[in-house]
């Protein structure tokens, strides 16, 4: 079926426009012109019923049928005699028993009775005293019945007309949609990869394809900024990886220009640190891959309370930074344990890295969701820069080294990230002195 019709949107469009107008168009017709013919029937009809019931009338009322005639204006009569003796039917039945263009029976004589013709309708009645039957008929409108047969020509070649015409108009309709959408498929098919800033042209006309054109704007955008974004991270990770294997050349450069000068045991120490923190980096960057791509990783009932208990447990204290924690409640929530704990670990080291003296961890649970914060007593995060410390490879400390301990810039976003993939937020929440990063999480 798809083969026979044709390819063209606004073929098809037009074809199916024109074949459901025919058929609307065809039963309206069909039901104008039956009503026509209806109404010129039964204003016969109701001539026909009118004759009969006068007639009756007159029979009832003891006039005699000479009289009927006389009165009625009919030419010629005949009746039968009384019901119950003999019949008295005529033998001719086409001429018999009339009263112009009435015929009064005794009602034996009705059955089987041949009366009226084509374009003529048929009334009957009866006198109250049964002796008498009445037929009338009353010829249709001459006048009503030519208006039917022009109705019925005109809608004849009417119908197939105004068909084609609401095809044409579809197709031409279509067609000038179809411009705006042409125009959007060329803009598309322009676009490369260097110039995603482009945008396709937007229709005034309000419709569809504005919609349509006004989508496509934003998926644009929305590529653009993630191609960008990607770039910006391929630049930043290949700064990140360079500086240690740059340490790295340099070091194994110099002990082989000078063997017996330098320490090798310490430069294998410092090159041990450059290809764990490169190590390191790898894994940053290997699990965000993963939560850009959304792969799925085991769901679980996970105790927010052991996650928090165990990481303090095995942390390795810093020197005048003391960590504390808070537990007032022991929520559940769905989620992999291992990254929810990096969660928190990532934000641990990022407010030990801060803290003047101390670290607070609080673990409640409000609404229907876990509540999981840690505050430090450090300098805090400037108000303007609460949503840019979860991007990648973002540093508030402009004059800080990137060393060992300023952290690659990735803990704060890879927390995001799997904080995200839980249905959950993370947030820079309002503190009165320090940083207070807050994780919500739904509860299991």
């Amino acid at each position: 079926m798809a083969r026979l019709l044709p390819r063209s949107t606004r073929w098809r469009v037009a074809l199916f426009a024109s074949l459901a107008s025919a058929l609307v168009l065809g039963l309206g017709a069909y039901w104008f012109v039956n009503a026509l013919r209806d109404g010129v029937e039964a204003a016969a009809n109701r001539l026909a019923n009118e004759k009969a019931e006068a007639i009756a009338a007159l029979l009832d009322a003891k006039v005699t049928p000479t009289a009927v005639a006389a009165q009625l204006g009919y030419g010629g009569y005949w009746i039968t005699r009384d019901k119950g003796t003999d019949t008295g039917c005529p033998a001719d039945r086409s001429t018999g028993a009339k009263v112009g263009q009435a015929y009064v029976y005794a009602p034996d004589c009705v059955l089987g009775w041949p009366f009226g013709g084509e374009n003529t309708v048929v009334s009957q009645s009866g006198t109250t005293d049964g002796k008498h039957f009445v037929q009338a008929s009353a010829p249709l409108d001459p006048l009503g019945l030519e208006t039917v047969a022009t109705a019925q020509r005109i809608l004849w070649g009417g119908v197939p007309a105004a068909a084609l015409l609401v095809g044409g108009v579809a197709w031409f309709a279509v067609r000038r949609s179809l411009r705006a959408v042409g125009s959007i498929r060329a803009e598309v098919d322009g676009i490369r990869a260097r110039d995603l800033g482009r945008r396709v042209p937007v229709p005034d006309s309000g419709d569809e394809i504005t919609a349509l054109a006004v989508t496509m704007n934003e998926m644009l955008a929305r590529l653009d900024r993630s191609v960008r974004r990607q770039s910006r991270f391929t630049a930043d990770a290949s700064h990140e990886l360079r500086t240690p294997l740059a340490s790295m050349r340099t070091q194994l450069e110099v002990q082989l220009a000078h063997p017996d000068r330098l320490d090798w045991r310490h430069s294998f120490e410092n090159a041990v640190l450059d290809v764990a923190r490169m190590e390191a980096l790898a894994g940053d960057l290997l699990l965000l891959s993963k939560l850009d791509a959304d792969q799925p990783a085991a769901r679980e009932p996970v105790a927010l309370a052991d996650v928090v208990t165990g990481h303090v447990a095995a942390r390795l204290p810093r020197d005048g930074v003391e960590v504390r924690t808070e537990i007032d409640a022991t929520p559940t929530v769905r989620g992999h344990a291992g990254r929810l704990e990096r969660v928190l670990r990532n934000l641990a080291d990022n407010a030990e890295r801060h803290a003047a003296s101390r670290v607070t961890i609080t673990l409640s649970a409000a609404g229907g969701e876990a509540v999981l914060t840690v505050q430090d007593d450090g300098p805090g995060i400037p108000a303007e820069h609460r949503e840019a410390v979860f991007d990648r490879f973002v540093r508030l400390d402009a004059d800080r080294a990137r060393d060992d301990d300023g952290g690659s810039g990735l803990g704060l976003a890879i927390a995001a990230e799997i904080a995200r993939t839980h249905g959950g937020t993370l947030r820079v929440a309002e503190s009165p002195s320090g940083a207070l990063l807050e994780l919500r999480l739904p509860l299991a």
